[in-house]
């Protein structure tokens, strides 16, 4: 049987920060509807988290799969802990992440102008204008430097954030060539530039090191009394449920079993390691792909409800599974 790989565990440094109140808990909340995002799972969430954590003996926290960022927000701001690393392979979601994190206010001008010139539009012009900056969004993206930050990210972390306020179901979604692709939503009132939340957001990045990398960068950054949470792209609950679009790069069944051997070389470090996914068992009792591949941890199933569904009808309940390495009191 192959040992796993040993990784150099960081020394970490002892907290001078006195145990009186958390300054980040400012009521920062995602600012991006994303597919596949935990808002509606937090109070359930927070009965899985390690004990550790809830005796503030866990000081880093590690998210590899970032996406709207809704279980980052609430460890920060409701447990004590000193740093985040905080991944994703989308460039997009990345560079905004970056951008409200060093120059919010830069930020929150364009968005101003976007909701300025929005809001006094009638419908029709709306979706004309809508569809003007999706174009021109799916343009520009090469003439942007993602691994050099820049003044020319303002004006693409604006776009970004009015794309989603203003799409169909507030859905991030592009195709195989990286274009963003969702229709236009139809919206009275869309709040576009959410001053009081991207300034909270701001507050809270302040402990983050935000980086444009797959979930395997976790190992190069691990420190002691860890906690690394993995939520990946969804596998299809069933052969029409294929939304997995997140980037233009697929996560396949390969990827999932790469995931699963790093969650188990992670417990072998002493690391505690959370990961969701969606259950295949919803469409197909026989399926155990997940069951197989964890079946030496603790496998919860916990009920949720299908979001990105075209059909509200079709939203309905389903349960995601839940994998943890450590016993749930």
């Amino acid at each position: 049987m192959a040992t796993a790989k040993k990784y150099k565990i960081k020394d970490e440094k002892p907290s001078i920060v006195e145990d009186l109140f958390n300054p980040y808990n400012v009521g920062a909340r995602p600012f991006l509807k994303w597919a596949g995002g935990k808002g509606q799972l937090l109070d359930k969430f927070r009965e899985l988290y390690p004990k550790q954590l809830k005796q503030k003996k866990i000081k880093t926290f590690y998210e590899p799969f970032l996406g709207s960022g809704a279980v980052f927000f609430d460890i920060a701001q409701n447990y004590d802990i000193e740093s985040a690393y905080l991944y994703d392979i989308n460039e997009e979601l990345i560079l905004t992440y970056q951008v409200i994190q060093k120059d919010v206010s830069k930020l929150l001008e364009f968005l101003y102008r976007y909701q300025k010139n929005y809001l006094k539009l009638d419908k029709k012009q709306r979706q004309e204008f809508y569809y003007e900056q999706r174009t021109n969004y799916n343009l520009q993206r090469f003439n942007i430097d993602y691994n050099k930050y820049s003044e020319q990210w303002f004006p693409r972390a604006a776009q970004l954030i009015f794309l989603n306020r203003t799409c169909y179901n507030g859905l991030y979604r592009v195709n195989s060539k990286g274009e963003f692709n969702s229709p236009a939503g139809d919206y009275e009132n869309p709040t576009i530039c959410d001053e009081q939340n991207l300034m909270a957001v701001h507050q809270v990045l302040q402990i983050a090191e935000i980086k444009k990398a797959d979930f395997r960068q976790v190992v190069a950054d691990l420190k002691e009394k860890s906690f690394v949470y993995f939520d990946p792209p969804y596998r299809p609950i069933s052969k029409t449920a294929n939304f997995k679009s997140y980037s233009k790069h697929d996560f396949t069944d390969n990827e999932q079993i790469e995931l699963a051997k790093l969650f188990r070389e992670l417990d072998k470090e002493g690391i505690k390691v959370m990961l969701s996914n969606s259950d295949p068992k919803n469409n197909d009792t026989t399926d155990n792909f997940f069951d197989k591949l964890y079946s030496d941890y603790n496998i919860l199933r916990i009920p949720a409800r299908r979001m990105i569904n075209s059909d509200p009808a079709k939203r309905g309940a389903i349960n995601e599974i839940v994998v943890t390495n450590y016993s749930i009191a």
